[in-house]
C-alpha cells in the first residue's frame, strides 16, 4: 500500500466549495461590523477562489458583501483565466480594460462611507486609488479584521496539510541517509529540496541547513560552509503540495554528541512536547508559548529562545494564527500550526525541534511523525 506522501491527490475543490467559503467570509465581516472585503492577488484570494494570477500593476479585487453576490472585478485580458479557475462558476465579473479608470469599477461596488477589510498584502496603489476615489471610506487588513478567515481548516483542507506533512517526513528520513561531513550546507540543501520534489512537493519554500555556529541563525540561509565531523546541524524544510504547506524541523548531530550538546537537545525535545501537550481547544495561542518557553526557562537556556513557538500554515507556509505571548486568539479545531522551540547558542550551535500539530475536539495531533531524537549522521 502506498504511504501517504505517495498516495493518489485528493479530489480538487469545486465550485460549490469555494462559493461556501466567500458565503461564510461575507458573514463573517458582517458580524465583525464591516461593510465588506476586498481581497487582492494572493493566498486569500486563492483559498476563497482558487483563482490565481500573477500581481501585477492591474488592479484585480475580489468583492464580498454579505447578500451579494461575490463579484471579481478584474483586467479584461485576463478575465479568461478567471472564469477557468475552479471558483470561477461562483463568481461575478467586472473587466475593465487598459485605458479606464478600475478605480471607479472597483467604487461603484462599495459604500461611500463604508468600513472594509482588506488583504494585508493589496498593493498600495490600489488602495491609495479607492481612497481618492471614495475618500469616505475606511479599511482595516484582514488578518486583524478576521484573523480566523483561512485558520480554521475542513476535513479537505486536513487532508491535504497531512499529506504535505507526510511528504515532508519521508523527505527527512532519506536525508538521514546521505553524507553530511565534508559536504556544503548548500549540497545538503539541495537534496532536500530535490526529496520535497520526489515525495510530491510542487513548491519549495526553504530549505535551511544551518551547521556549527551557523545553526546558532534560526533563519540562517544554506551557505558555502563545509560541514564537518561534530557539528549540530539544524534542518528547517518545507513548501506546498497539493497547494498546502508543509514545515519541519529537526536538529542532527555528525558523529558522536558531546554531553552538552546531548542536553541541550533533550531540553528542546521536552519544551516541544510541553508545547504540543498544551494544544486543546479553549487554550489560547500564548498557552502554547509559554507551555514551550516554561521549559527552556526552568533549564536556564531563556534567553536563547529568541522566536515564538509556532505559527499558522495553510495554502502559504506561514500565516495566522502566531504562538506567541500576548496573542490571546482561542484555538479552534481544525486551526494548523508549528510549535517549534528552540535554544541558539551565538558562536557554537543551536537546536530546533518543529511539527506541524492541528487542534482537534479533545487537544492537538501532529502532522509531522518523525523521531524527535537527537540523530547521529555521517
Amino acid at each position: 500500500m502506498p504511504s501517504t506522501a505517495e498516495s493518489a491527490p485528493p479530489a480538487p475543490f469545486t465550485a460549490d466549495d469555494y462559493r461556501a467559503r466567500m458565503a461564510r467570509a461575507a458573514r463573517s465581516a458582517a458580524e465583525a461590523g464591516l461593510s465588506g472585503l476586498l481581497v487582492a492577488p494572493g493566498p486569500d484570494l486563492v483559498h476563497l477562489t482558487g483563482y490565481q494570477p500573477v500581481p501585477t500593476e492591474r488592479l484585480t479585487f475580489l468583492v464580498l458583501v454579505e447578500g451579494r453576490d461575490p463579484v471579481l472585478v478584474v483586467p479584461a485580458l485576463e478575465a479568461p483565466d478567471a472564469e477557468r479557475a475552479a471558483g470561477g462558476p461562483a463568481l461575478t465579473l467586472r473587466d475593465w480594460t487598459d485605458g479606464k479608470d478600475p478605480y471607479a469599477v472597483t467604487a461603484a461596488l462599495l459604500e461611500g462611507r463604508g468600513r472594509y477589510g482588506i488583504s494585508d498584502n493589496a498593493w498600495a496603489m490600489h488602495l491609495l486609488g479607492l481612497q481618492r476615489e471614495l475618500p469616505g471610506t475606511t479599511y482595516t487588513a484582514l488578518t486583524q479584521a478576521l484573523p480566523l478567515l483561512r485558520a480554521v481548516k475542513d476535513e479537505r483542507e486536513l487532508a491535504r496539510l497531512e499529506a504535505a506533512g507526510a511528504a515532508a517526513d519521508e523527505a527527512y528520513r532519506e536525508i538521514l541517509k546521505v553524507r553530511f561531513s565534508g559536504r556544503k550546507e548548500t549540497d545538503v540543501a539541495a537534496d532536500l529540496a530535490a526529496l520535497l520534489l520526489r515525495f510530491g512537493h510542487s513548491q519549495v519554500d526553504f530549505t535551511v541547513v544551518g551547521s556549527g555556529p551557523n545553526g546558532a541563525n534560526p533563519h540562517h540561509e544554506a551557505g558555502e560552509r563545509t560541514i564537518v565531523e561534530g557539528d549540530m546541524v539544524v534542518l528547517d524544510f518545507g513548501g506546498l503540495k497539493h497547494g498546502y504547506g508543509s514545515d519541519t524541523t529537526r536538529t542532527v548531530h555528525v558523529g558522536e554528541p558531546t554531553e552538552e550538546e546531548r542536553r541541550v537537545h533533550d531540553i528542546v525535545r521536552e519544551a516541544q512536547q510541553a508545547g504540543f501537550e498544551a494544544v486543546r481547544p479553549g487554550a489560547a495561542c500564548q498557552d502554547v508559548d509559554r507551555a514551550a518557553r516554561a521549559v527552556i526557562d526552568d533549564a536556564g537556556y531563556g534567553t536563547y529562545f529568541i522566536h515564538r513557538t509556532g505559527h499558522g500554515i495553510g495554502v502559504t507556509t506561514h500565516e495566522p494564527p502566531y504562538m506567541i505571548e500576548g496573542e490571546e486568539q482561542p484555538l479552534v479545531p481544525g486551526m494548523c500550526f508549528s510549535v517549534e522551540p528552540g535554544i541558539y547558542l551565538p558562536g557554537r550551535f543551536g537546536v530546533r525541534i518543529e511539527d506541524i500539530v492541528t487542534v482537534t475536539d479533545t487537544g492537538g495531533r501532529r502532522l509531522n511523525n518523525t523521531p524527535h531524537e537527537l540523530a547521529v549522521v555521517e
